[in-house]
């Protein structure tokens, strides 16, 4: 497409995160989103992605890259002593790393909870990660820790910590854009392995029939 090419459909994402981040998914028009960039061409969306879909799967897949490649680095250091909360970091740290690398404001983290959050785009979201989702491989490093405890819960469990920690780094990152935050991305992300480690380790007391209707996780 070219140079122009690329840094229009760049000007249309940043926009698109934008708005869609500060507004909901289903409220923003890609009429909207084209103002927001600056161009008079309301098709833009049409001509640069094809489809509302397809502009949603590439703001997901954006910085996809960046963080596989860091996540592997960090998975490849896993000594035969790795703990849980090591595990865990190998999906939590690539995350929040990002966030803090990215400028300010920065729209990321809100984005992805309103997708997480709309049933419309969810199907959009679950297939862009199903295919890079390995949590199930880095739990066998650690599975004696873990004894006891059934699959079933063990993915439902996944699956309230991917929402709680997309929750929290959405609300992070409205309280730096507001001026209001304490601590660092860091510390988010340690809060996180810490919570996300208890979560998954803790003692099961009770059948949780309920988890059949819990979809298939797709952690951050």
């Amino acid at each position: 497409m070219g140079q122009q090419g690329d840094k229009a459909r760049e000007i249309l994402m940043d926009a698109a995160e934008e708005l869609f981040a500060t507004h909901g998914i289903d409220a923003v028009s890609n009429r909207k989103i084209a103002e927001r960039a600056g161009t008079a061409n309301h098709s833009a969306i049409a001509y640069h992605f094809g489809n509302r879909d397809e502009l949603i799967r590439s703001l997901i897949n954006r910085h996809l890259g960046q963080l596989e490649g860091r996540k592997a680095e960090l998975i490849a250091g896993l000594g035969d002593t790795a703990t849980l909360s090591d595990v865990i970091a190998c999906r939590v740290l690539p995350w929040v790393e990002q966030l803090e690398s990215m400028p300010h404001p920065s729209w990321r983290a809100r984005f992805l909870y309103q997708i997480r959050t709309i049933p419309s785009v969810a199907a959009v979201f679950i297939s862009s990660f199903e295919i890079n989702d390995d949590f199930d491989i880095l739990l066998e490093n650690v599975r004696g820790t873990l004894e006891g405890i059934p699959e079933a819960v063990l993915r439902a469990r996944a699956d309230v910590l991917g929402h709680m920690a997309l929750g929290i780094c959405a609300e992070y990152e409205t309280q730096i854009h507001e001026g209001s935050e304490e601590g660092s991305w860091l510390s988010v992300g340690y809060f996180l392995i810490d919570a996300g480690a208890g979560m998954l380790s803790a003692p099961v007391t009770h059948p949780g029939d309920f988890m059949a209707l819990i979809p298939t996780p797709t952690l951050i």
